[in-house]
């Protein structure tokens, strides 16, 4: 009999500091950088983002997500088997956030450990997390996607400081003899790295590099909108469905045109694609658990539905998972 990994709960966090594009540009303006919400919105589809707390970490996030996860699937810290968290913001260099979220949810003793493949982070957990219970080797996972994005911002580069927020998403997944998740695909390529990454680093107790985020915008555009197709389709074909099963598209939240772009190759309606990006920003590996659980909690996503979840990241990584919610 084969074994399928079921979402059993979802959960999300964000911080309570939230920017309006109006309220951004205000505090840009302070440093001489000028933006406004027309230019934000009309490149981006961006409306407002949230930003952690100084005393926030992306455990802290992470955390919350969590507890709302374990909330809606009814079950106990204790009872879970494994915890993913996907991060490129990590409170520390080590130990994992993962370990960290596992000591404020009370519990030990599972296998703990972060994944670090940027904004397809959660795509990569989510797959590892269906492996390791596919093969026995747990019941229940914890899976999270969480980032502070804020803290690796130029603030003097208007073309990536208007683009990402903070916040964490998160799925419980449970063994189950139903289908649940029923296929996934990722792939990754190192010679784009150049493109989109934070080239800084920790060396002898100070930062060498530049520790801010750079993006080539143009270039990531053109390579997400054709590995997105690729990869949707890769996972409809292992699992011998069509554009046409899909209910919902649950892409990680960039840019809207990305998202767009991505629905009409697949032949989608906008109706048919869960957006946060307007109200979230892009947040990285935790965008696509948010919009998620959002869409869950409002009611749109229902039981039995089938989802596709993909999502492009630095790297470059990239890949999606196909699964019956």
């Amino acid at each position: 009999m084969r074994i399928y990994s079921r979402i059993l709960g979802t959960g999300s966090y964000l911080p309570e500091k939230r920017l309006t594009n109006a309220d951004l540009a205000a505090e840009l303006a302070q440093q001489g950088v000028e933006t406004s919400d027309d230019w934000i919105v009309e490149r981006t589809g961006i409306r407002a983002r949230h930003f952690a707390a100084d005393t926030q970490g992306s455990s802290d996030l992470a955390t919350e997500a969590a507890r709302k996860a374990l909330t809606a699937a009814g079950i106990a810290a204790d009872e879970l088997d494994l915890i993913i968290v996907a991060t490129s913001t990590p409170d520390m260099v080590f130990p994992s956030v993962a370990t960290m979220v596992q000591h404020k949810l009370g519990t030990a003793g599972c296998p703990a450990f972060d994944v670090q493949a940027v904004c397809s982070g959660f795509i990569y957990a989510l797959t590892i997390a269906d492996s390791m219970i596919q093969s026995g080797s747990a019941k229940r996972a914890l899976v999270i996607g969480s980032e502070v994005f804020s803290r690796i911002l130029d603030f003097k580069d208007r073309t990536t400081c208007v683009l990402f927020g903070d916040g964490a998403g998160a799925v419980i997944l449970e063994a189950s003899d139903q289908p649940g998740i029923l296929a996934t695909d990722l792939h990754a390529d190192g010679k784009y790295k150049d493109i989109l990454c934070v080239p800084g680093h920790v060396n002898k107790g100070g930062i060498l590099g530049d520790p801010v985020l750079k993006m080539d915008g143009q270039a990531v555009f053109k390579l997400a909108v054709g590995v997105l197709e690729e990869t949707a389709r890769a996972s409809l074909a292992k699992a011998n469905l069509t554009d046409a099963d899909i209910d919902w598209l649950i892409p990680h939240q960039a840019n809207i045109r990305i998202m767009q772009s991505t629905a009409k190759k697949l032949k989608m309606t906008a109706d048919k694609v869960v957006v946060t990006v307007d109200q979230h920003g892009n947040t990285s590996a935790a965008s696509i658990p948010l919009a998620l659980d959002t869409a869950v909690r409002d009611g749109r996503i229902q039981r039995g539905q089938t989802l596709m979840l993909e999502g492009v990241g630095g790297g470059f990584t990239w890949g999606s998972v196909l699964l019956r919610y």
